[in-house]
């Protein structure tokens, strides 16, 4: 697949922005497109890089018509939101325009919810990655020439504010109330950006040889190299912002009503938070506490510890 283009859609953000910067330098840049939803969130090292730019907006359906043109394969990364059924539908528009134009495999990357493989999760958040998951496996199922690889991204060891109730490294408080008592099992976090990098060499190493790659019509979860209790995580970001802080339970309802997570937690007017607190549950089950050896192989290095990446952030 020596001439074969691949797509990144959304090319922006966390993991799309960090996948593209490594895709860069891991391939020829003119056979990347980039899409996004504005072309000036692109880096202008990777704006001036090669790659070729097209705008697309996950909510306007008929800008995805074209968007995917040309493109042999396509990293789909997930739409920005908890909600299930609306989130699931914009994939599946994706999906669907993708197809039409000739995209023969898809990498989706989808969440470390639901461990290494299972089909269920207690995390309202995983539901609309779970529907899209199959939804893939049920095109390939119908239509031989058409292959996808679901990437399990590990949750980010940067994203720790949405599992600890908003605690704020810059004003710290000395307790993090959340539906959870902090013990294990917890989250084997791992860094955004060499989840980016990862994503872009596996991307690398199916172009080279697509029919011996190791992942087709498969799952592949990439976890950081432990896990970390949310007792252990408070400790982390009390030592960084340089004060005790400790985990206390509480109800979902008087987690919710806290004015951080209202704030973090209101989308389009709603409150998601009472459905975002289901990933406290899927915590409690160990369904982020899978460790896996992928990412570390991938990077060809050890990843980054959790504690050193939150030293970092400040």
């Amino acid at each position: 697949m020596a001439d074969s283009k691949v797509a990144i859609f959304p090319a922006s953000g966390g993991i799309g922005g960090s996948t593209l910067t490594h895709l860069v330098d891991a391939i020829d840049p003119s056979r990347i497109i980039a899409i996004v939803r504005n072309p000036d969130n692109i880096s202008s090292r990777n704006r001036n890089s090669g790659i070729s730019i097209r705008v697309a907006d996950y909510d306007k359906e008929s800008t995805l018509e074209h968007a995917f043109d040309n493109a042999s394969i396509l990293n789909l990364i997930s739409y920005a939101s908890i909600q299930h059924k609306h989130r699931y539908n914009a994939h599946k528009l994706a999906i669907d325009a993708a197809r039409k134009s000739g995209v023969k495999h898809i990498f989706y990357s989808s969440l470390a919810f639901a461990g290494d493989g299972e089909p269920i999760s207690e995390a309202h958040v995983m539901q609309a990655h779970l529907d899209t998951e199959k939804y893939l496996a049920s095109i390939a199922a119908q239509d031989p020439s058409f292959t996808y690889t679901v990437v399990r991204i590990g949750l980010y060891s940067e994203s720790f504010p949405l599992y600890t109730a908003f605690f704020d490294l810059k004003n710290p408080s000395d307790e993090i109330r959340i539906p959870h008592d902090g013990s294990g099992p917890g989250i084997a976090w791992a860094k955004q950006d060499e989840l980016g990098e990862a994503a872009a060499k596996l991307m690398k190493s199916y172009l080279a040889s697509p029919k011996t790659f190791a992942y087709i019509n498969k799952i592949i979860l990439l976890s950081g190299p432990r896990v970390w209790s949310l007792s252990e995580t408070a400790e982390v970001l009390g030592r960084v912002a340089k004060k005790p802080v400790k985990i206390r339970q509480v109800t979902v309802e008087q987690y919710s009503l806290q004015p951080q997570v209202q704030r973090g937690m209101t989308y389009g007017g709603g409150d998601l938070a009472p459905a975002w607190a289901t990933a406290f549950e899927a915590i409690r089950r160990g369904e982020a506490a899978v460790v896996t050896p992928h990412l570390r192989q991938l990077l060809g290095r050890e990843p980054e510890p959790f504690d050193q990446t939150i030293a970092k952030m400040v």
